[in-house]
């Protein structure tokens, strides 16, 4: 208990209570610690009001200078932006020219056969009887998860349409006697690649979405016969039966087919028949 109690008494040990009394001592003639303590504070808070004036009049300073370089900018952003639109202007104009030298000279090489090969170059603009085929993705597309017969594919659903469906259609259909096809608008030729992006069906680089409109011009009726009867008609209709493609076949009586956006020239040769003529 005498312990308990010396500890309550002399709660300070006297070490620490004769080192605050010397210190007390040093310090009669300095100023006393609270006065120490506002005059810090109030040069503290000096000093910040000064900083922030002081970067407050800098920003005010600068402020006509960035919003200069930020117009300046804009300015140029938009001259760099007309400038490109001139230049796709230019490629479109000189793509149309290109494409119409080549229809041109089609034409006048071609000889007597010049309108049978500008046909099958899809140069030219098409129109006659032949077939409507429309092909649709399945009702269901995204719920199914069989795919077994599919499963080479790069799409998961099997209730969707897939470029390789699409290139056995157009394939069966020039099998089968279309003397031109085209899809959703899109002139086909000899050279037209019908590709993949994902789950976007491209034709000639350019995206396509279902439905599927292929118009084939030919002999109506027998078109139709032929392709259904063939083994790419069969494969389409076995996807309509396994997998819910939506199909539909309609002989027409005019179609018209737009010519191909351009023609690729891979060779040429010149006309050896005039040149005998102009020299002999």
């Amino acid at each position: 208990m005498s312990l308990l109690n010396n500890v309550m008494d002399h709660s300070l040990d006297d070490g620490y209570a004769e080192a605050a009394a010397r210190k007390k001592a040093a310090g009669d003639g300095g100023l006393p610690k609270t006065l120490r303590a506002k005059l810090g504070l109030a040069a503290g808070l000096v000093l910040a009001a000064l900083v922030v004036t002081v970067g407050a009049a800098q920003a005010r300073v600068a402020a006509p200078v960035v919003a200069k370089e930020r117009e300046e900018l804009i300015d140029r952003i938009d001259r760099e932006t007309a400038t490109a639109d001139k230049l796709e202007e230019t490629v479109d104009d000189l793509r149309a020219d290109v494409s119409a030298r080549q229809r041109e000279a089609l034409k006048t090489a071609g000889g007597d056969q010049a309108e049978l090969v500008g046909i099958l170059a899809g140069s030219v603009e098409v129109h006659g009887p032949g077939v409507k085929l429309v092909v649709n993705d399945a009702k269901e597309a995204g719920t199914d998860g069989d795919g077994d017969a599919r499963g080479s594919s790069g799409f998961s659903d099997t209730g969707r349409v897939r470029d390789r469906d699409m290139q056995r259609v157009v394939n069966g259909l020039w099998e089968s006697g279309a003397e031109a096809v085209s899809i959703n608008g899109q002139r086909l030729t000899a050279l037209s690649a019908i590709r993949a992006a994902g789950d976007a069906i491209l034709v000639d680089n350019k995206p396509l979405v279902p439905p599927y409109t292929v118009l084939a011009v030919g002999d109506g009726e027998r078109l139709s016969t032929r392709f259904q009867d063939s083994a790419d008609g069969l494969y389409l209709h076995a996807l309509q039966e396994n997998f819910g493609i939506r199909t539909s076949i309609s002989v027409q009586g005019d179609l018209r087919l737009p010519a191909a956006p351009s023609v690729i020239v891979r060779t040429a040769q010149p006309n050896t028949e005039k040149t005998e003529k102009g020299t002999s």
